[in-house]
């Protein structure tokens, strides 16, 4: 479990945050500027809060009332920064070791079971300055692991990286999560990223929580993200590989909400997911219709049937409207107008539409298993 609750105040900056977690990964999310970055240095020990208390897995590394402060070289974290920070004169496997110097004996991971997971093996003997950006990230991150860390810090590791990069990492970062066994707070403002990766999502705006809970519950909030970023909000559903349709092209995925037809899933040999594989599924509040009858003729090949169970946004031009499908909840961005010619409230039945070809890469995340 991971407690932190910090007053800091840097100029015109105040940090008023406190938040506990138990899953394996904790999501801090937000705008630049809102308090993310020195909520991760006050954790490292890179930053003196005047007040706080940090405690990871029973071990406390802060608490300014009772005098305690762990020395940073002490506190057994590892940090992933934006850029990598490789030692350039190394090769990527003396980069790797480097990490080992403060590292306990006998614990954790050893070399090669670093490389397996993150897919190193190849690139040991090479130069950073011969990496990709997406590779160099994933040697930083390996060093880290290699560390032997209590609890590893991700500060925006993927800002530097353009989309292909981003989307070569996250099934590493994915498959960390699973297999490495440490507990990680990857600090990030882009949605696709933390309703891949978090169990936990903590909201920061203006130095303070704004929310924070199970990612599903967060990330189907419209209120926490603001102006157009709205219809990025949405259902965070776990489900499971029914069927493929070879024929088609399509792979049919059952779960609480029923069941949801996507582009084919395929492993990275090119294989067709086997079946009975997990997935985690966004639906984006923007790739959802209401129906109030179930419609006959439309290419939407997703039709749940459903319940209104609340209305949210009345104020704008858009209101976001939950859906309880099944097990399941769905978030549909309607305009307001939909909303008074439809009749939609809370007890309303109608029909939740999404179309196939609304689901890809950042929608749909199985550690390194999927690909879309």
């Amino acid at each position: 479990m991971i407690a932190v609750a910090v007053a800091h105040r840097r100029g015109a900056f105040a940090l008023e945050a406190a938040f506990t977690a138990e899953g394996r990964v904790t999501a801090l999310f937000g705008r630049s500027g809102s308090g993310k970055s020195t909520l991760v240095d006050v954790i490292a020990g890179l930053v003196r809060p005047q007040a706080g208390r940090v405690v990871v897995d029973g071990v406390t590394l802060l608490d300014t009332r009772a005098g305690v402060r762990v020395p940073v070289h002490r506190r057994r974290i590892g940090y992933v920064f934006q850029d990598a920070r490789l030692l350039p004169h190394l090769s990527v496997r003396q980069n790797l070791l480097f990490g080992r110097w403060l590292a306990p004996r006998g614990e954790g991971p050893d070399l090669a079971a670093v490389a397996e997971l993150l897919g190193l093996g190849d690139l040991l003997a090479r130069r950073p300055a011969g990496l990709s950006g997406g590779e160099r990230q994933r040697v930083a991150i390996g060093r880290a692991l290699l560390a032997r860390p209590r609890l590893l810090l991700m500060d925006e590791p993927l800002a530097a990286l353009d989309e292909a990069r981003k989307a070569e990492i996250l099934p590493y970062v994915a498959r960390l999560r699973d297999e490495a066994r440490v507990p990680i707070v990857y600090v990030s403002h882009a949605v696709a990223e933390v309703a891949r990766l978090a169990d936990t999502v903590v909201v920061l705006d203006g130095g303070r929580v704004a929310a924070a809970g199970p990612a599903a519950e967060i990330l189907r909030r419209a209120d926490l993200f603001p102006g157009r970023e709205a219809g990025e909000a949405g259902a965070l559903l776990h489900l499971r590989v029914a069927a493929h349709d070879e024929a088609f092209g399509l792979t049919r995925l059952d779960g609480a909400a029923g069941s949801l037809t996507v582009p084919r899933l395929r492993d990275p040999a090119g294989a067709p997911v086997r079946v009975g594989t997990s997935v985690r599924v966004r639906v984006r509040a923007r790739d959802v219709l209401v129906a109030l009858e179930r419609p006959r003729t439309l290419s939407a090949r997703n039709i749940l049937a459903g319940t209104v169970v609340s209305l949210a946004g009345a104020e704008g031009p858009h209101a976001a409207v939950e859906i309880a499908c099944g097990g399941a909840v769905l978030v549909a961005q309607v305009t307001r107008r939909a909303v008074h010619d439809l009749g939609l409230g809370p007890g309303r039945a109608v029909f939740a539409v999404v179309k196939s070809v609304a689901f890809d890469a950042e929608t749909i995340g199985a550690g390194t298993e999927v690909e879309i």
